[in-house]
């Protein structure tokens, strides 16, 4: 299984900026689909935004969309988060997903699509 490990996350003000990253390893990264979601105490993990294997599809919750934006660096292994324009309500611990995908144009954006997870990084927007 790939091992992912997200870095980035910090305190940020609102309609500030800021980036979240995830380093994978342990297999091929070519070979994965990947994903962003996030979670706030008491509540669900939430998707914010999916990316296919070579990069060429991308897909985000409404709530982010305009504002976040996700890409990938397959020779370096890693998935970034691109956050502008944060809000409050973006406030959230930023989970980075990875799973198998043979198709190279399909992403996937719910929580049981993904087997393999990060730690979780936090991300605090202050108003």
């Amino acid at each position: 299984q790939v091992q992912l490990v997200e870095s980035g996350g910090g305190l940020v003000q609102a309609g500030g900026s800021l980036s979240v990253s995830c380093a994978a390893s342990g297999r091929t990264f070519s070979n994965y689909a990947m994903g962003w979601f996030r979670q706030t105490p008491g509540k669900e993990r939430e998707f914010v935004a999916a990316i296919s294997r070579r990069g060429s599809a991308t897909y985000y919750a409404d709530s982010v969309k305009g504002r976040f934006t996700i890409s990938r660096d397959n020779a370096k292994n890693t998935v970034l988060l691109q956050m502008n324009s944060l809000k409050p309500e973006d406030t959230a611990v930023y989970y980075c997903a990875a799973r198998i995908s043979l198709n190279m144009g399909t992403y996937y954006y719910g929580l049981n699509d993904y087997p393999a997870w990060g730690q979780g990084t936090q991300v605090t927007v202050s108003s």
